[in-house]
């Protein structure tokens, strides 16, 4: 808008008076702005301290068990073989089943060899005739000597001949017992009892017999209760086992039937009990292990030969121990900490060297005391020197007081 002379603008008074009252509200708002930069914005409020679940270690006398891995074999195996060869008639057993001692397995055909005994029964009656005859010419030849009828060199040859007829029937009687044998071994029959393999040799087949291990295999048997399970001892468990020994506190398993416990594939837990009852006599120089034995109970007929399992094998004398759950142990670097609460509350990160795992709890050899109160449950929310919440565990999990 111009003057009146249309020389230069000019602004109407209400115009001026507003633009003015917005002048002003600019200028008090940055120094509102500039006043807010010059101070520091309200803090927010700080988190509460983060809830965990803290516990006691337990105090028990416990045990220490080592671990090693093992195979199972039978105590007795056998392969079952004919004494005498032919055709078989029969197979009187069941693939797999449990067999006794005794019990008939084969059926090899006994003719032949009853034919022979009934043989070796007519000799040996032949044989007895003439043992009778040479008697009975012994007995007359003496009556006559005595007269000089006959001279001394008869006697002498009526004695050799009954000498020889003796000898004839004790040869005939063997061969008869022989031939009855052979009969008796056509019934093959169980030596052992245990689980018998599969028939290997049907019905009406030709084996081979012997008594030199050249028969016929027909199948063969495992003895499964009890059984023998074999694992490899370190040497350094072997020197500790030693050292043991000799300071009295724990003794050894070569003169004493040490307990083992055995944990079966997919076990989680124990489940079959037994004990030492075999060293060798020196360390494998390419392994440098033990072989060591336990035989296992195996009442119910669960494990077979082949099998492998953890073996527990007693590893020290009973001592009081400080456990806590194994869900609190953590990990720094290469040392092995738990997070402990102070009596302030606040998170401390204890460094602990651990034993073994006992009814589901960690032993803590060293490193705690018995009123720490250890965070097993929420560690990852613990922070080392913040505070926190604790809630005391109703009962240590895995644990007995």
């Amino acid at each position: 808008m111009t003057g009146p002379d249309g020389s230069e603008p000019f602004v109407k008074k209400h115009d001026f008076v507003q633009m003015r009252h917005y002048a002003i509200a600019g200028l008090l708002a940055a120094s509102f702005a500039l006043a807010g930069c010059g101070q520091p914005a309200s803090q927010a409020s700080a988190p509460p301290p983060a809830p965990v679940t803290v516990a006691q270690p337990v105090k028990r006398t416990v045990t220490d068990w080592d671990e090693f891995t093992g195979r199972f074999e039978a105590i007795e195996e056998v392969q079952v073989r004919p004494r005498v060869g032919g055709f078989v008639n029969s197979v009187e057993f069941q693939d797999g089943a449990i067999v006794r001692q005794g019990d008939l397995l084969y059926v090899i055909d006994p003719r032949p060899f009853e034919a022979v005994a009934e043989q070796a029964d007519g000799q040996l009656s032949d044989a007895r005739a003439k043992v009778e005859l040479a008697k009975r010419e012994l007995d007359r030849g003496l009556n006559l000597v005595q007269t000089s009828a006959v001279s001394e060199q008869v006697v002498d040859q009526r004695r050799q001949a009954l000498q020889a007829a003796h000898a004839a029937e004790t040869q005939a009687a063997g061969a008869l017992k022989a031939a009855r044998l052979n009969i008796e071994f056509t019934h093959v029959t169980a030596p052992l009892t245990g689980r018998v393999s599969r028939h290997l040799v049907s019905p009406g087949n030709l084996v081979q017999g012997s008594d030199t291990g050249t028969s016929t295999l027909l199948t063969s048997i495992v003895a499964l209760d009890p059984i023998y399970v074999y694992f490899d001892m370190d040497e350094a468990t072997f020197i500790k086992y030693s050292k043991l020994w000799f300071e009295g506190k724990r003794p050894s398993s070569r003169d004493t039937a040490n307990p083992v416990q055995v944990t079966l594939a997919g076990e989680t837990k124990p489940s079959h009990d037994g004990s030492i009852n075999f060293l060798d006599n020196r360390l494998d120089v390419s392994t440098g292990t033990l072989r060591s034995r336990a035989v296992v109970k195996n009442t119910d007929l669960s494990i077979l030969p082949g099998q492998f399992g953890r073996v527990r094998l007693i590893g020290s004398a009973p001592y009081e121990a400080l456990l806590i759950p194994d869900a609190a142990v953590a990990t720094d670097q290469s040392r092995k900490i738990v997070f402990v609460v102070k009596p302030d509350d606040t998170v401390e990160a204890r460094a602990v060297v651990l034993g073994p795992l006992d009814e589901g709890l960690r032993v803590i050899r060293d490193g705690l005391k018995p009123d720490d109160r250890v965070i097993v449950n929420g560690i990852q929310r613990a922070r080392v020197g913040a505070k926190v919440a604790p809630q005391t565990a109703q009962a240590p999990a895995g644990g007995k007081s």
